[in-house]
């Protein structure tokens, strides 16, 4: 008696199901590549050029230094230059110490402002130093360059800042900034202009 095998079913032109997880893998770092791209050519595109930073000139009062403790108020006018085109700032901290020797003599803020490119912005930060107590060797070298009338200072500045390119605004990034003034104590004003160092 004839007998008959089975025959399967033909797996001939049956594609497998694709994956929805690989599928949407691709399309989010597909997004992700075209949105580096994109700010990439937006920053190649506006060549962001350094902040330009300078102490313009400076004073003090109530000074008072007795027993390694210092007393006073330093006021300092700092200069912002935004050179850019195109590049806009906000500035929605700041924060900045003057400091000897590494030694934090006082705390100043500012108020937070907004920069348009091409734009020179001025503000004044006042340092208020109250019976400061210092290590007696740093306290030492303090009076001697202040013998000479000139003690070199240091001012850390601290923002927060966000970038404005046309209609875009960045994420907030760290501003730092440093400058070493040369206090004069013989003068009213110390008006020699000091360029600062900047990192963004």
């Amino acid at each position: 008696m004839p007998t008959s095998t089975p025959q399967r079913p033909s797996q001939t032109g049956r594609r497998p199901a694709s994956n929805p997880i690989r599928l949407i893998g691709i399309i989010l770092l597909a997004t992700v590549v075209l949105l580096g791209l994109a700010v990439l050519i937006t920053w190649l595109v506006v060549k962001p050029k350094r902040l330009v930073y300078t102490i313009e000139n400076s004073s003090i009062k109530d000074y008072n230094f007795t027993n390694d403790h210092l007393s006073g108020t330093f006021d300092f006018t700092v200069r912002s230059y935004n050179p850019n085109k195109r590049v806009s700032f906000y500035y929605d901290s700041i924060e900045a110490t003057v400091n000897y020797n590494d030694r934090t003599l006082a705390f100043s803020t500012a108020e937070p402002f907004y920069q348009r490119h091409r734009n020179v912005t001025r503000f004044n930060m006042e340092f208020v130093a109250k019976n400061t107590a210092l290590p007696s060797f740093v306290s030492k070298d303090f009076l001697l360059e202040k013998a000479t009338g000139k003690v070199q200072l240091d001012i850390w500045l601290k923002a927060r800042i966000r970038y404005k390119v046309g209609a875009w605004k960045s994420r907030h990034r760290t501003l730092r900034v440093s400058c070493s003034p040369v206090f004069e104590f013989n003068r009213f004003k110390n008006l020699k202009r000091t360029y600062c160092s900047t990192e963004l």
